[in-house]
């Protein structure tokens, strides 16, 4: 009767010692990657970051447009996840710099005036063009990306640092669509594949993606598709 509760014993202690050290290992690979996500995104335990939101252009009066709420919704949760906090702010309302606190700006520059500085001043090779009833066109590298609505429509996804201190400043991501569904659409693919780029780019790395959103009018903003890495265009003066 000793034998068999002394391996009863043992067995039991053997199980505890397993179930721990698979807790620890569980609990040391989640804090890693939180800390590789806090730090891509500039977003330490209990910082503060600032969600720059547009103004809808299809409303006189002052309102987001429903697809621009659902990405602030996304972005929310993960900065839930890093233990962070947010200050949503009316675009034409953030008057401040940036480096002290990341920052998420939505939008296009007719609807979001902090836009139009951010591309001014961090991307002089990247321009929007306003043709008419129809939605913007994009120009960077030489080429042109039309949208057709409801098929193929773009957005420029970008984290940026504005030149300074890359090791202190926190960063810039702009998402600038050319409709509100491919707002949501790019902060979908960030939050989908910031793992991905920040072993691509680094940490501290700066980067200008110019993205497809396929169908939008039958999968809205679920499929989307890389065009190309227009960091070098964008953020180069043009001739």
């Amino acid at each position: 009767m000793d034998e068999n509760l002394r391996e009863i014993v043992l067995g039991l202690v053997a199980a505890a010692i397993t179930a721990s050290a698979g807790w620890l290992a569980r609990t040391s690979l989640w804090r890693r990657k939180l800390r590789r996500r806090q730090r891509f995104f500039g977003m330490p335990e209990n910082s503060s970051c600032l969600l720059v939101v547009p103004k809808d252009p299809g409303i006189s009066e002052w309102s987001v447009a429903p697809n621009d709420v659902f990405a602030l919704l996304e972005l929310s949760a993960l900065i839930k996840e890093c233990g962070a906090r947010a200050d949503v702010v009316a675009h034409d309302a953030a008057r401040q710099g940036f480096g002290e606190r990341t920052e998420f700006c939505l939008g296009g520059p007719a609807s979001n005036r902090r836009m139009a500085a951010h591309l001014g001043s961090l991307l002089p090779g990247f321009s929007v063009i306003a043709d008419g009833q129809r939605p913007v066109d994009f120009t960077v590298g030489g080429e042109r990306y039309r949208a057709e609505k409801g098929a193929v429509e773009h957005v420029l996804l970008a984290r940026l640092t504005g030149g300074q201190d890359r090791a202190e400043a926190r960063p810039v991501f702009l998402i600038c669509g050319q409709r509100s569904i491919t707002n949501q659409a790019a902060t979908r693919y960030l939050v989908r594949h910031h793992v991905r780029l920040a072993r691509q780019y680094g940490r501290n790395g700066e980067f200008c993606l110019l993205l497809k959103v396929v169908n939008s009018e039958a999968y809205g903003p679920d499929v989307v598709e890389l065009v190309a890495d227009v960091t070098r265009a964008a953020t180069t003066t043009p001739a």
